[in-house]
């Protein structure tokens, strides 16, 4: 238990005992939440919005309103007053995936001889790690993740870059609270990455090898 959440606790036994909360008490728990805001949470909102905000030409203003157990919203202005007009952006969880797991058998899809993939970029420079889905998650890295997340792409019923973890197939985090599903063949690990290419106009060349 983090020092903050024995703090929280704290403060909701006084609250069910009736007793009254100390300042020192509260002011401590508000410190805290603002050091975790700073140093935890901007840092992770700011790498994730940047690689994609930057395709916007013109200055807007986001705000993102955060309420405990409810659905994260984000509103936007498109000037910098913060007192303008603003639209709401609710965003959501990707929805759980139910699974027939008596239809499904673990090892699906059919193994084969082992192969991997090779990804050549416009450049020359070549991407081939160890393993296929490694090459496939250094790709998404390289596209941008939440380009990635936006084409929806899907694998088994699940999202290729998805905020929900499935509770049957293989996905590996890439990114605070965002998984990628590597259960999938080599060549459809291939067409995964073609789609993202011809998508994103990166102009990359895979092969199975």
């Amino acid at each position: 238990m983090t020092k903050l959440q024995k703090l929280y606790s704290t403060i909701q036994n006084l609250k069910e005992l009736g007793l009254e909360l100390g300042e020192d008490l509260l002011k401590q728990t508000n410190e805290l939440e603002q050091e975790i805001i700073q140093k935890e949470i901007l840092p992770v909102l700011s790498d994730k919005i940047e690689p994609v905000i930057n395709q916007i030409q013109r200055e807007l203003v986001l705000v993102v309103d955060y309420v405990p157990n409810e659905p994260l919203s984000v509103r936007i202005s498109r000037k910098r007053n913060f007192t303008d007009t603003m639209e709401t952006i609710e965003i959501l969880p990707d929805p759980k995936v139910e699974h027939n797991i008596g239809a499904i058998k673990r090892n699906s899809p059919t193994k084969s001889a082992k192969t991997n993939l090779r990804v050549t970029l416009p450049n020359g420079k070549v991407i081939e790690n160890r393993f296929a889905y490694e090459t496939l998650q250094e790709v998404v890295m390289l596209a941008g993740i939440e380009k990635v997340r936006t084409l929806g792409i899907v694998q088994c019923g699940v999202p290729l870059v998805s905020n929900t973890q499935d509770n049957f197939y293989n996905q590996k985090e890439i990114a605070k609270g965002l998984y990628l599903i590597t259960h999938s063949s080599t060549g459809q690990k291939r067409q995964q990455i073609e789609k993202i290419s011809e998508a994103l106009e990166l102009g990359l060349k895979v092969e199975i090898v």
